[in-house]
């Protein structure tokens, strides 16, 4: 099992941008307590690559800088330099994620997740679709013929939906808080809309309902998941009521019925704006370690404390 890395390349924003950038270095030094030799520096993607899934006028757009002010601030991120070659490496984690969890059952991007990036148009702080990204790679290189996205982000896929919109070998699942952004959905191949202050109970009830039947549909070789720590209770972006232990039951519930049928698992970390960054990383490193333990075998670390003494109260 390998775990990819961006960390290393900076990500400038202004003071006070609400972008919780500082996350993945502070996951990427949690994860490093348990897995540092499994833990790689992202390969950056090509131009070529990004083409596949996005206009090659706006990946050159992106690049240069050309692009107008206003696709900007739909974006939410201020462009430079920096953020190109970080762009570029978040999407080729998860390419090498994908080609890892080919051989090993499981890769990790400790990013990546940017559902919200169209064909054409970046939203979100989403800048390019790594998921749609790798997905359109296999395929034309014959090594998967099914895909499924599960995308448990608080926030709709809509970008992914949008783009495997009439790819019939994508699958597209969402589950996400039905008055949260986007505020125009798309039709993803299932959509399952929450209302405000959905909890653990239903949360994992649903989730139970329909993993195990997309699965024996589908089929899938491979399947992308999307890890957002924003349906916690504590999220601002959130809206919903899970608990840090809910989280880490829907991340098992995920794993073993996804490693349970064959298929090849890529997790990335898509969402998480907690007030206190660090009740992200918390969410986040609890995720990655519930993989370690399935797909590596390694031994237990001491659980959480924050869960722990969450789960207890």
């Amino acid at each position: 099992m390998r775990i990819y890395r961006t960390d290393q390349f900076p990500l400038p924003l202004p003071d006070g941008h609400r972008f919780p950038a500082a996350k993945y270095q502070l996951l990427a030094e949690a994860v490093a307590g348990f897995a540092s030799h499994a833990m790689e520096t992202a390969p950056a993607a090509t131009t070529w690559e990004l083409q596949q899934a996005h206009s090659a006028d706006y990946v050159a757009q992106v690049i240069d800088g050309s692009l107008p002010a206003r696709a900007w601030r739909e974006i939410g991120l201020p462009w430079s330099p920096e953020l190109v070659e970080r762009s570029r490496r978040s999407v080729g984690a998860t390419i090498a994620a994908a080609r890892g969890a080919l051989l090993d059952g499981c890769g990790v991007n400790l990013a990546g997740g940017t559902h919200h990036a169209y064909h054409d148009k970046g939203s979100g702080f989403c800048v390019f679709n790594d998921v749609a990204v790798a997905s359109r790679l296999l395929l034309q290189e014959g090594l998967v013929r099914r895909i499924l996205v599960l995308d448990l982000d608080v926030h709709q896929g809509n970008g992914t939906a949008a783009i495997f919109r009439d790819e019939p070998r994508v699958f597209t699942f969402s589950m996400h808080g039905e008055k949260n952004f986007p505020f125009r959905k798309e039709v993803s191949s299932l959509d399952i809309d929450l209302p405000d202050h959905t909890g653990d109970a239903s949360y994992l009830a649903l989730l139970q309902q329909h993993l195990p039947a997309l699965l024996l549909q589908h089929q899938p070789d491979i399947v992308f998941y999307l890890a957002g720590a924003d349906p916690w209770q504590g999220d601002r972006l959130g809206k919903l009521a899970l608990s840090m232990h809910g989280l880490l039951q829907r991340d098992l519930l995920v794993m073993q019925q996804v490693r349970n049928t064959g298929a090849a698992l890529v997790i990335t970390m898509a969402g998480g704006y907690a007030s206190d960054i660090t009740d992200t990383v918390n969410i986040q490193t609890s995720t990655i370690h519930a993989a370690w333990q399935l797909y590596a075998g390694t031994k237990s670390m001491q659980t959480n404390t924050s869960i722990r003494s969450e789960h207890n109260a």
